[in-house]
């Protein structure tokens, strides 16, 4: 990841390799700290206010001090004249601070990644791996958290695996979310994605796409859905606001078929985008 810019409150743009974050911060020693990632398209970031909503309901949840959305303003205006070409990958970081002290905002501007054309062109493959069902407050449903560790590892699985995502699935085999993604299939004309009920993020992505849907002759069901259901789809993908829609073509090793579902989506979220 090229970094391009970087901001912290109280200092403004900082060179991205000086360090910014005391040792004591709650956010390092504990991950008690909250983030979210959103892209920027012609220099403007998509669906800010919406990704600052989640970040406050994040922090709330951790127990962080309330999110104080102008210095983080503040922060973004700062970084995105940095964005290489108006595109980038904006990251905003909440941190609870140290023990008794105040909590530290950040805004990371970095390169997007080469790899996400490349795949969504050729199709990702994924495995499915168990996770978590957050069914309960202290299980943090819904959170972005930097507790992050258990994400990157079945990221890491995956790849030991030879595929490119993880996607977790309960004891019973219920369908929960990628490890940063949202996830979709299709049946007929009919698009499917696991419930917020199950303690999986709120997408920013999933909520435009259950917009656009209709606008492109799809009806999207919300549920509790077993594996079965996504490796035996019509089409399936996953979303999220870096990789936007990224067609599955294997998981598990079952080959699943590409579809106009995920390149309709594709299409009509850009046109959104472009409107703003």
């Amino acid at each position: 990841m090229t970094v391009l810019a970087l901001a912290v409150t109280g200092r403004g743009l900082v060179d991205p390799t000086e360090p910014v974050i005391r040792a004591d911060d709650e956010g390092l020693l504990r991950g008690r700290a909250a983030f979210e990632t959103l892209r920027v398209y012609g220099g403007r970031p998509f669906g800010l206010e919406a990704h600052l909503d989640r970040l406050t309901a994040s922090a709330a949840s951790i127990g962080l001090p309330a999110v104080e959305r102008r210095r983080l303003q503040v922060l973004v205006g700062l970084v995105l004249p940095k964005a290489v070409g108006g595109d980038a990958s904006l990251r905003l970081v909440w941190t609870a601070g140290p023990t008794g002290g105040i909590p530290s905002a950040l805004a990371l501007l970095s390169e997007i990644p080469d790899w996400i054309e490349l795949a969504r062109e050729r199709g990702a493959t994924a495995v499915s791996l168990l996770g978590v069902r957050a069914s309960a407050p202290w299980l943090l449903p819904g959170v972005k958290s930097t507790s992050y560790a258990v994400n990157m590892a079945a990221e890491s699985e995956a790849r030991r695996r030879g595929v490119d995502e993880a996607i977790f699935v309960d004891v019973d085999g219920i369908v929960l979310e990628g490890t940063v993604t949202n996830v979709w299939w299709r049946a007929g004309e009919v698009l499917r994605t696991p419930s917020l009920e199950l303690g999986i993020l709120a997408g920013v992505t999933r909520a435009a796409l259950m917009e656009l849907a209709p606008e492109c002759g799809y009806s999207v069901e919300e549920g509790v859905y077993p594996l079965e259901q996504l490796l035996s789809a019509d089409e399936a993908f996953t979303s999220s606001s870096i990789r936007e829609l990224m067609p599955l073509v294997e998981v598990d090793g079952r080959a699943i078929g590409r579809g106009p579902a995920a390149d309709a989506l594709q299409t009509a979220l850009r046109e959104v985008i472009a409107k703003v």
